[in-house]
């Protein structure tokens, strides 16, 4: 077969491939790119959205951002898509884990969601482009263009991304969800885009915890910055390489 041929093969493969994606959503549901920003502007690189979580403020037991994330989004055990999945097929926008030191004992509890990293695996291993990072370093998956082949979960280090088995219902409309697809983590682009906050942040801060912060990393005066240049931050798996948006400190 000649390289003419074999493109217009591929190209007839991926058509059909996203086709039979799109006919896993559910009726009367739109799944639009997820904009994550004003729809007369574009986004820049000029901002670099980024969270910083302080692990010693971060109370075992609390789990106030994540019950804030699946209100938010529509997902979880306590969603109306979830109450009748297995524990296995249910999505982790966020979750909630430990860290032990084997050589002292000390227990840290922490929030683990997808890092939004500057150099995404995710991204460089999808074959569509649904995998994508936004100029001002979002992360997302565009559900239009995402064939389910799950190497994006493969490829990211944190598990932070999820595969939908179950057919959704009662969706909110800022966070198309469809059988079939991936998703992880936004970072509640649809309030960020609007000069709002993620609603784990919000949710930390409301319940006085503040052990969540978000900001631009790219603006030295802003509050995250100024904390992260007094304090420091550190990134998991920092030996990858990937500059994530999402740091700790604490660890």
């Amino acid at each position: 077969m000649d390289k003419n041929m074999t493109d217009l093969a591929r190209r007839n493969f991926m058509s059909k491939a996203v086709a039979a994606a799109g006919l896993t959503v559910i009726p009367g549901v739109m799944l639009y790119e997820v904009q994550a920003r004003p729809a007369d502007q574009a986004a820049t690189n000029k901002v670099r959205w980024g969270m910083l979580i302080d692990t010693n403020k971060c109370e075992d037991g609390c789990n106030d951002c994540v019950t804030a994330c699946q209100t938010e989004n529509g997902w979880g055990s306590g969603s109306n898509n979830e109450q009748k999945s297995s524990d296995k097929q249910k999505a982790q926008w966020i979750r909630k884990v430990k860290l032990t030191d084997k050589q002292t004992g000390h227990v840290q509890s922490l929030p683990l969601m997808c890092q939004h990293c500057e150099t995404a695996p995710c991204v460089d291993v999808c074959p569509t482009g649904a995998s994508m990072k936004r100029a001002d370093g979002i992360v997302l998956v565009d559900k239009h263009t995402c064939i389910g082949c799950r190497y994006c979960m493969m490829a990211c280090p944190y598990k932070a991304r999820s595969f939908i088995h179950e057919d959704m219902h009662d969706q909110e409309v800022h966070a198309p969800r469809g059988k079939g697809t991936v998703e992880s983590c936004t970072m509640c682009v649809h309030r960020v885009d609007k000069d709002g906050t993620p609603a784990c942040v919000e949710a930390c801060t409301k319940a006085d915890k503040k052990a969540m912060m978000f900001g631009d990393l790219n603006d030295p005066s802003s509050a995250i910055s100024i904390r992260l240049k007094e304090f420091g931050g550190e990134q998991i798996r920092a030996d990858l390489g990937l500059n994530t948006g999402v740091r700790y400190q604490g660890l």
